[in-house]
């Protein structure tokens, strides 16, 4: 049994604007939807969903469509180390005040 968890209202927005920047971008470059679900490997159905930032659509779906829209690297960067700003300041609170060293054991 799968327990559904509804998705926050900052999340559905994200994605539906997700979607907007992709069917912009699709636009921009004259390519029909029809076409663009073809070459992402995916219906034309599932690419409207896409559009609409429709969340039962998989991450592998979106990733799809913004490899075909030569758009991949900016997926790439999302979550990068770079960007988190708040998981680096993390990460050097848990770093040690200072360093020590093994003593070396003298073997004669």
């Amino acid at each position: 049994m799968t327990i559904k968890h509804p998705l926050s209202s900052s999340v559905m927005r994200s994605l539906r604007l997700l979607g907007e920047d992709i069917k912009n971008a699709r636009r921009r470059r004259r390519i029909q939807a029809a076409l663009l679900a073809e070459r992402a490997g995916i219906s034309r159905i599932t690419l409207g969903k896409i559009e609409k930032g429709d969340p039962s659509v998989s991450m592998g779906g979106y990733a799809s469509v913004l490899f075909s829209l030569g758009l991949i690297k900016h997926l790439e960067i999302l979550a990068h180390s770079n960007h988190d700003i708040v998981g680096r300041e993390l990460e050097e609170e848990r770093l040690p005040k200072r360093i020590r060293y093994a003593k070396r054991s003298k073997t004669g």
